[in-house]
């Protein structure tokens, strides 16, 4: 029998771009009947067990996307194990990961943004980078799961 591909998106803190891609990738998941398992995580800790932030869950209700139950975790060694594909959300976070030994990594960016970082949003004035982060990971989470159901 077929194991189930896994993706696990990763930023900083697991609270803004990550649970986004996550709640991105699960709609179209849904929405395509793809076979596939998504979760997300940060490389930090002082997150951990906090809802996604305000701005992050109101641009996804406006896209009909739901990270209400979302909590953040930390990414662990267990994850490194258990996740086919783990996808980082700037070079910050490949970093991070490429230190605890996980090799084979790519940004979301990749997949539709010339391997450009996700900024993290709260660096935008207001409202609007959340709009412009979630159409990059949209587009970007989109791309991605087509080439992997190819």
């Amino acid at each position: 029998m077929k194991k189930q591909h896994s993706i696990l998106f990763v930023c900083l803190g697991n609270i803004c771009r990550s649970p986004i891609a996550e709640g991105v990738a699960k709609k179209i998941i849904k929405e395509q009947n793809f076979d596939l398992y998504i979760e997300s995580r940060g490389t930090g800790t002082w997150h951990v067990g906090e809802q996604a932030c305000f701005n992050s869950r109101k641009v996804c209700k406006l896209h009909n996307v739901d990270i209400e139950n979302h909590r953040a975790k930390t990414i662990t060694q267990e994850d490194i194990q258990n996740f086919d594909t783990i996808i980082a959300l700037d070079d910050k976070n490949i970093s991070s990961l490429e230190a605890m030994g996980i090799k084979n990594l790519k940004k979301l960016g990749f997949y539709g943004f010339d391997n450009q970082d996700v900024p993290d949003p709260y660096f935008f004035n207001g409202f609007d980078g959340f709009e412009k982060v979630y159409n990059m990971i949209e587009i970007s989470v989109d791309n991605l799961l087509k080439n992997l159901v190819k």
